[in-house]
């Protein structure tokens, strides 16, 4: 029992930035019908961009972080703008050819540019964990946990509480009756990019101190994204968020009850249960026949 409460607190930890990566890869998918294959290159850069800031600079720790979200903001509205937009009359194997084209060249000009030896993010927190009881946790993680839960809530905040989260609900339910209504289409698609590829960096600034920052980091977390999305159902938002944690808990307790070897195995054991049982996904509505 004290061993799983420790292993529920470490998922609680990658949960929320698991959440992160399927948000913004699920809104990207259901605003544009875009399948990101650059996502994971984008939580990438957000950590090699908060190694540089607050490494090799000498940034703020928290400035550093913000201004990483920020420049992986800006990236994602760059992507968005010259490979996209010329796109958006094309069938999606063409979009999606061309995403995974960017997304071999982005992780290319990372490997280029920083060499492939691991980097670490220098942070100002104490190494001692907190102690409680038989549960120790880092006050990194701790910092990570509630920067997570801030940004999810947040972006709930947002999606339901704004006149442009309305308008980008409006344009995932109907493109073409959103601009009828005023909505202008390109820029909400580039927003929503953005959007989604800031989660993603804010992401990787978030884990960059956690863990090293290499240039592959993002093959796997882009399996994982789309993992979060299957299990919540495509295009549902609250689904990605659970989906996040369901998959951190399963690989933490996967990693902690059979092998650490297995840990990433047992979330693609999951996903594969998930598409053979319910491939809609588990948190998507059924659908009503007859």
């Amino acid at each position: 029992m004290e061993q799983l409460f420790q292993h529920l607190l470490n998922a609680i930890v990658l949960g929320g930035t698991y959440a992160l990566l399927g948000i913004g890869l699920t809104l990207i998918f259901g605003v544009m019908k875009v399948a990101n294959f650059t996502h994971g290159e984008l939580y990438t850069f957000g950590a090699y961009m908060a190694y540089v800031l607050i490494g090799p600079l000498g940034l703020n720790f928290f400035a550093g972080l913000l201004l990483a979200v920020i420049l992986g903001v800006l990236l994602g509205a760059l992507i968005e703008f010259v490979l996209l937009r010329p796109l958006q009359n094309s069938d999606m194997d063409t979009t999606m050819l061309v995403m995974i084209g960017a997304w071999i060249v982005m992780q290319n000009l990372e490997l280029f540019g920083w060499g492939g030896v691991a980097k670490s993010v220098p942070h100002p927190f104490q190494t001692a964990p907190f102690v409680i009881g038989s549960v120790s946790v880092a006050p990194l993680r701790v910092f990570v946990i509630c920067v997570a839960f801030v940004l999810l809530i947040g972006f709930y905040v947002m999606i339901n509480r704004t006149n442009f989260g309305i308008a980008m609900r409006a344009t995932f339910q109907d493109r073409e009756a959103s601009s009828l209504m005023g909505v202008k289409i390109n820029r909400m698609f580039t927003l929503t990019f953005a959007i989604g590829s800031g989660l993603a960096a804010s992401a990787g600034a978030l884990l960059a101190p956690v863990f090293v920052v290499v240039p592959m980091m993002g093959d796997l977390v882009t399996l994982k994204a789309f993992a979060v999305v299957i299990l919540g159902g495509l295009g549902n938002i609250v689904g990605a968020t659970i989906g996040g944690f369901v998959l951190a808990l399963v690989e933490e307790l996967g990693a902690g009850y059979i092998d650490s070897g297995y840990r990433d195995a047992m979330g693609f054991v999951l996903i594969i249960a998930v598409l053979l049982l319910r491939p809609q996904g588990i948190f998507a509505p059924r659908e009503r026949t007859g």
